[in-house]
């Protein structure tokens, strides 16, 4: 009996923190090979809509949440997607919840699609805030949030992790550069499971993301802004 209530809690737990993903509209299809995501918001206009898809639960993967979306996006052919906020009865936005939102699914060429900025997108893990520095100047990133760096033109940007052994970057954009995307993550200290005892030291890490999961998290994550 006591291992049948451990178990339930266990599945309760489980779903209680696993994420759904469902499409749940299908306005037409897109018969196209295009195997990016793109999210877009001024070019919506210009962009043909599929239908939508709706997040329900939590999760800490995100790579996972996003396959999962992708997978769904790709069903019906869209190649790319937006943020539709959840309204109040007044009418009014209600603030993003990562637990449930929803997102439209569109298909847009790519001559449509607007010019990049040249930005350098600092996104944080899902679970743990991380310290930063850009050319020695100190950042905090709390945990499921990015930082937007927009590069004057032709200055070199040292970014680093700031933790032991941490990573380092060197960057410095040109006027042709696309947006450039990274995840921090901070160095680990874990048991040693080799069965010899002491601890495994993870070097910290910049992680250059590919666009459309970084597109992806830019929509589920908040922005931090810097402050003068």
């Amino acid at each position: 009996m006591k291992n049948l209530i451990i178990i339930s809690c266990i599945a309760f737990f489980q779903f209680c923190n696993a994420q759904n993903v469902f499409l749940t509209k299908v306005e037409k299809t897109s018969d196209n090979k295009d195997q990016t995501l793109f999210k877009i918001q001024d070019e919506v206009k210009k962009a043909e809509y599929l239908g939508e898809i709706e997040v329900q639960g939590y999760s800490k993967d995100d790579a996972a949440v996003f396959s999962s979306v992708y997978k769904k996006a790709k069903e019906i052919g869209a190649n790319a997607f937006s943020l539709k906020p959840f309204e109040t009865i007044d009418g009014s936005t209600q603030p993003f919840n990562p637990s449930n939102y929803r997102l439209n699914l569109y298909f847009i060429s790519r001559e449509k699609l607007l010019n990049q900025t040249g930005y350098i997108y600092l996104f944080a893990s899902s679970d743990k805030e991380q310290k930063i520095s850009i050319n020695k100047k100190d950042l905090i990133l709390p945990h499921r949030s990015f930082f937007i760096l927009k590069p004057k033109h032709e200055e070199v940007y040292v970014i680093s992790t700031k933790k032991l052994l941490g990573s380092t970057i060197k960057l410095q954009p040109r006027s042709n550069d696309g947006n450039q995307y990274f995840q921090m993550s901070s160095t680990k200290i874990k048991s040693d499971d080799s069965g010899r005892g002491g601890l495994n030291l993870k070097s910290g890490d910049i992680i250059g993301l590919e666009k459309s999961f970084a597109e992806f998290l830019s929509i589920i994550y908040q922005e931090v802004k810097q402050s003068n």
